[in-house]
């Protein structure tokens, strides 16, 4: 089984960015790129809805993780949702 890899993209971009560079890991990795909430073709909730902090974009991001069932994987991150991929990252270490 391939190690699973989490891209997540930056602003103000979608996940359409990884394209050319999945297509150079694909043989190597699983990867896994959705849009971030409130990019590329992912919902965007007013802000009386959702609240757009790092805080809470990483809650989204670990839920999705939950719900594919990814329970170990590395992430890449880039940008904008380098803070929300490091808030990710360190509650995984915390729980472990």
């Amino acid at each position: 089984m391939k190690p699973t890899l989490r891209l997540l993209d930056g602003f103000p971009t979608s996940s359409h960015m990884f394209r050319d560079l999945m297509s150079l890991l694909a043989d190597r990795f699983h990867l896994v790129a959705p849009d971030s909430p409130g990019f590329g073709r992912s919902a965007l909730p007013g802000r009386e809805e959702f609240t757009y902090s790092f805080d809470d974009l990483a809650k989204v991001i670990t839920r999705f993780t939950e719900v594919i069932g990814l329970d170990r994987f590395a992430i890449y991150v880039f940008d904008h949702c380098a803070p929300m991929g490091f808030r990710v990252a360190v509650a995984g270490f915390l729980s472990a």
